[in-house]
């Protein structure tokens, strides 16, 4: 019986942890650990060189935060105050809204003792010179993407000499995202000895060779589990839409007629798509926000925050895949004459910019793909931003003929069988023909967003947002109780939006769905008694007396004689 006994699970207050850093837990709300913490922990205090793989959401970055701090308080109590404040980690990144991110962790971490562990973001400032005074006082853990950190390097603002840690945060990103020559640069500045972490939701060709650059025989952390939350956590569908034109229908009626619930996030595969959608849902009063690579990052970080905070129910996004699109006469493989010159335009990915991948929204309640996602990976890691933790979540895949395909494929990977039964994406029972009613007033929405305001409301967007990242940077600053007025859910002005398409008439909404949605639903009207001829003849005085002539809303009742009979006592 013995054998067959659950080992026990490790807490944190077992792992030998300071009572500081076990307070700052407390505060979070941590009860206990999850798997990849309880794993990677024990071997990260031992000095253990540390590859983890394990799915989004799972807590790999307190997995090496916590002992990272822990070691540099008892390299503090050890050590002589002679030596001084040293930077002692560096936790590398592969864009600005994972690297305040993990920032915050680690100040949430460091909250019960920050006065013996500092740390600092260089990810937010381009310019080195502005992060020379901060660097100077030598924080303990520096984290940032890896060009920020090698200007800071190259401008003599930042030695990593006495670098004890070094952590590779989303390691799988950090080559895809065109970091491999700063990582290559970077390298010769870092000691000979160091402990180093390599975190990853995919072991790929690039982990590999990060493992080889850096790892010295590490202990790997391979947790057997499904890329994504059990069934009994995570709900996943897909809807078959014969056309471009249901996909919209469908998505006005989720979201108006309410058949979803709570915080969503939409995501398309083109920066255009993302605004063309916007426009749509913005003609029936359905407010969201964007987010993709055009954006400036603080505006990208700020949305994300507000999100959180619940100032928005809905953000369209790309996600790290996608592409800056180019205006409609612009090839990308194909030159233009213009101005008797030959240009040749290309697309562009930003470098430092993901939205699927690490970025962790909270309470996230729907994931909905209205472009299905172009690969498996990138279904994971989308579908993945909600259902994080121990919460709940709902992913819903729109699915066009051309794309059935991916879905298959999908399918198998996720299910590990090709039985049907195993399929972890169910259909999606819905009846079209009972939202027909509503087909004249998406088509009417959809050709009034043509392509040239989708282009306008890009520009208009752009030129907005960089007004609020830099005009305004200052200002926060100084103020940041006022940044809560800034919103990015701001309707798009190129489309009039017509005022009969803000509500829904109730002849049109299903009688299966008239229970649950009460939007349209108005007052019972009240039956008025006709006014007697005392309560007129008052009216017709009060009328008189402020205009000095016959008020004409009564005179009409004053000549009915129905309306002005007097009954006379004899």
């Amino acid at each position: 019986m013995e054998d067959d006994e659950v080992p026990k699970k490790v807490q944190f207050h077992e792992m030998g942890l300071d009572n500081r850093i076990l307070k700052s837990i407390a505060n979070l709300g941590w009860s206990e650990p999850t798997a990849i913490q309880e794993k990677a922990i024990p071997f990260a205090l031992d000095g253990k060189d540390i590859l983890s793989r394990a799915r989004t959401g799972s807590g790999k970055t307190a997995a090496y935060a916590i002992p990272i701090i822990q070691r540099i308080l008892n390299n503090k109590k050890s050590t002589s105050s002679d030596e001084g404040q040293q930077i002692r980690a560096l936790v590398l990144v592969p864009s600005r809204e994972l690297s305040k991110q993990a920032y915050v962790m680690m100040q949430e971490l460091i909250s019960c003792c920050s006065q013996s562990v500092t740390c600092i973001d260089v990810s937010h400032e381009s310019n080195p010179e502005l992060l020379r005074p901060l660097l100077s006082e030598k924080p303990d853990v520096v984290i940032g993407t890896p060009s920020r950190v090698l200007a800071q390097v190259n401008a003599e603002n930042l030695d990593l000499s006495t670098l004890q840690w070094l952590v590779m945060d989303e390691a799988d990103l950090l080559f895809s995202f065109g970091y491999e020559d700063d990582l290559k640069s970077l390298n010769p500045h870092f000691p000979n000895n160091y402990q180093a972490f390599i975190t990853s939701a995919t072991f790929t060709e690039d982990v590999e060779a990060l493992k080889k650059l850096i790892l010295h025989n590490p202990i790997t952390l391979n947790l057997n589990e499904s890329q994504l939350p059990a069934a009994s956590q995570l709900t996943q569908y897909h809807v078959f839409n014969e056309t471009e034109d249901d996909k919209y229908l469908l998505i006005y009626a989720l979201l108006k007629l309410k058949l979803i619930r709570g915080k969503s996030l939409l995501f398309v595969n083109t920066v255009n798509r993302c605004y063309r959608l916007k426009l749509f849902l913005e003609q029936f009063s359905i407010f969201c926000c964007v987010l993709n690579s055009e954006l400036p990052v603080n505006i990208r970080c700020h949305v994300v925050e507000q999100y959180n905070q619940g100032l928005y129910d809905i953000i369209i996004a790309t996600d790290e895949s996608s592409l800056i699109d180019l205006p409609a006469n612009e090839t990308t493989n194909k030159p233009t004459k213009k101005m008797g010159k030959m240009k040749k335009k290309r697309k562009v990915q930003s470098k430092e910019y993901c939205v699927s991948r690490g970025i962790d929204f909270q309470n996230v309640s729907n994931v909905i793909n209205f472009d299905f996602p172009k690969t498996v990976q990138a279904y994971v890691h989308r579908v993945g931003r909600t259902a994080r933790g121990d919460k709940m979540g709902t992913a819903l895949s729109f699915v066009l003929a051309e794309e059935m395909d991916l879905l298959k494929e999908a399918q198998k990977q996720l299910s590990g069988s090709g039985e049907e039964e195993d399929t972890p994406l169910k259909p999606y029972q819905f009846k079209m023909e009972e939202i027909e009613g509503f087909r004249y007033r998406c088509k009417d929405a959809i050709r009034s967003v043509t392509k040239t305001r989708i282009r306008e409301a890009r520009v208009k967007e752009i030129r907005r947002e960089m007004l609020n990242s830099e005009k305004l940077k200052t200002y926060f600053e100084e103020n940041p109780n006022d940044l809560h007025v800034l919103r990015h859910d701001a309707v798009s002005q190129p489309v009039k939006v017509k005022k009969h398409m803000k509500n829904v008439p109730e002849y049109l909404i299903p009688p299966t769905l008239k229970s649950m949605y009460t939007g349209v639903k108005a007052a019972p009207k009240r039956s008025l008694p006709a006014p007697s001829h005392a309560v007129i003849e008052k009216r017709h005085k009060q009328g008189r007396q402020r205009t000095g002539q016959l008020n004409p809303k009564y005179k009409k009742q004053m000549e009915d004689p129905l309306k002005s009979f007097k009954y006379v006592k004899m």
